[in-house]
């Protein structure tokens, strides 16, 4: 079938109105309709190629929310009306051991919604700017918040994910102390997430005037990262910080506030690589740097029941996909509280 989408040919041209193909549903493929879609800082990597992996056309998206229009013959888990999600992840070879585990994030041989390897034209994954996608069912993801929270229920796809695997791999939760660094698209999240978790929540950014915000969404307290004294506050009192800055940075001054035996996890994914940390950082106190992908299939709907039973969602903006050059213009200067959701409606315009 033909629809509407939205893509680029090269990484020095903006998005255009286009037309694509999707396929006809398989037998255990589910065909959505897409009500709403999220806007990732990954999208803008891939349309500007400045990961060196883009294939053209590249059709940006993976946080992808709408309604169920048709299913395949063997297609149990979802029928016609249903509201559903498809995150970052399309397919997988579903027989490695990080399959078998629910660690679809993890396989060598997994789909990304797009850019991802396909027998469907042309020959790569096209992703959620669009009227349509199909999906085998085994990844697309119930959804049971309330119709009037759909819209920013889109980028629990990807940052709501993002941030709450880390989260519980490594225990945040009462009596914890975990400190969330940035507070953006996933920082934002990270907050709600590890408040709701139960843990003693810290927000730190190099902004003062993100403070107030940074409390509204749920943190105990709030730290500027370039206030010394501050910083020299927290020293080795952290169990477990999560760091989302997507920019070049040093890392030492938060490995410092971390306990013996604690972690940072890296989240966010750079242009240029951060500067080594110290070794003697890791090693005075046995801390570890880490870092983490999305999370599995499994745990991106325990992910999306958690934040239903809790009503939590992104805070977002909404846009009409004509407007998503101008959306990543702001979104590189930070201006944006705190994510871009593209109303799919506006593809039929």
């Amino acid at each position: 079938m033909t629809i509407n989408a939205y893509s680029t040919v090269a990484a020095d041209q903006p998005l255009r109105p286009t037309t694509i193909t999707r396929r006809e549903p398989g037998p255990r493929d589910v065909e959505i309709a897409i009500r709403y879609c999220g806007v990732c800082h990954s999208d803008l990597h891939m349309a500007r190629n400045e990961w060196k992996i883009s294939a053209y056309p590249v059709v940006p998206g993976h946080e992808i929310i709408g309604e169920v229009t048709r299913v395949g013959g063997k297609a149990k888990k979802h029928r016609v009306g249903d509201i559903v999600g498809v995150g970052c992840l399309v397919d997988s070879c579903r027989h490695c051991a990080d399959c078998e585990e629910g660690l679809e994030q993890y396989c060598v041989d997994q789909v990304q919604t797009y850019n991802g390897r396909t027998q469907d034209p042309p020959g790569h994954t096209l992703g959620g700017y669009s009227e349509k996608i199909v999906v085998d069912e085994h990844f697309v993801l119930a959804i049971r918040h309330p119709r009037e929270q759909l819209a920013g229920v889109a980028p629990l796809l990807c940052a709501g994910i993002t941030m709450y695997s880390p989260l519980r791999h490594w225990g945040a939760g009462p009596g914890k102390k975990v400190g969330i660094v940035g507070i953006g698209g996933l920082g934002h999240m990270g907050i709600k997430l590890a408040r709701a978790l139960g843990a003693h929540t810290v927000a730190f950014t190099t902004s003062p005037g993100k403070r107030d915000a940074a409390l509204a969404l749920g943190a105990h307290d709030v730290v500027i990262s370039h206030d010394e004294a501050a910083m020299g506050a927290h020293t080795r009192s952290f169990d477990f910080i999560l760091n989302t800055v997507a920019a070049s940075h040093d890392l030492d001054p938060f490995l410092a506030l971390l306990k013996r035996d604690a972690t940072m996890c890296l989240v966010g994914a750079p242009e240029h690589p951060h500067p080594s940390p110290s070794v003697f950082q890791l090693l005075m106190a046995r801390r570890s740097l880490a870092g983490s992908g999305i999370g599995g299939i499994a745990e991106t709907q325990e992910m999306l029941d958690f934040c239903a039973e809790r009503g939590i969602v992104a805070d977002i903006e909404m846009i009409d996909i004509a407007d998503i050059e101008a959306a990543y213009a702001r979104m590189l200067k930070g201006d944006v509280k705190y994510r871009f959701v593209i109303d799919s409606a506006s593809l039929a315009a």
